[in-house]
């Protein structure tokens, strides 16, 4: 059994297509989740260098040091719970953090901060600012709405930390249809 950590692996799409093109490279993969697939069988670096190759090919990245590899769980746990798992939104970070990588918070912390540039809770506020996005794209929720959906405090709140982030007011950002969302991995 062999564990793969793959960066920009960040959607439903993105796990298909990596368990497609490793399944047509001949391997069995048994498990495949955002950022991390395990193999049934062990590669050589042989095998694991046609994997990277492949893999970039179609804009994911291996990940083989310890470092990179906590930074790429710390993004995959926020996308999960921004995009897919808003429901528990309202839990506190730094615990879900620390429980989900078994690793004292502040030691993941400022790690991820010396190697993004940014803080681990601003990284979680532009997921949720361009998850807020996408709902105002759609069109289907009221402001009020979006705001109880992400865990706003008040519409006043996402207003103010949607400016901050975007330069645009949620309205200002509804009515011009040039607003452009980053894919996920840009964010």
């Amino acid at each position: 059994m062999s564990t793969l950590r793959i960066k920009n692996m960040v959607c439903d799409r993105c796990k298909m297509v990596v368990k497609s093109e490793l399944e047509g490279l001949g391997y069995t993969p048994v498990l495949v989740e955002l950022g991390l697939v395990e193999l049934a069988e062990k590669e050589s670096e042989v095998e694991q260098e046609r994997i990277r190759i492949s893999m970039s090919n179609l804009g994911f990245e291996l990940i083989n040091d310890k470092k990179s590899q906590v930074i790429e769980q710390v993004k995959t746990l926020i996308i999960n719970l921004v995009h897919y798992k808003n429901d528990k939104l309202n839990i506190k970070l730094s615990d879900y953090i620390s429980h989900e990588l078994h690793h004292e918070y502040s030691a993941v912390s400022k790690l991820f901060s010396e190697t993004e540039g940014t803080t681990i809770e601003q990284y979680f506020i532009a997921q949720k600012i361009e998850k807020v996005k996408e709902l105002l794209m759609y069109d289907e929720l009221s402001l009020s709405q979006i705001a109880f959906q992400m865990h706003y405090s008040s519409v006043a709140h996402l207003s103010r930390q949607f400016k901050k982030v975007t330069g645009f007011t949620p309205s200002h950002f509804k009515k011009n249809k040039d607003n452009q969302r980053k894919s996920l991995h840009n964010v």
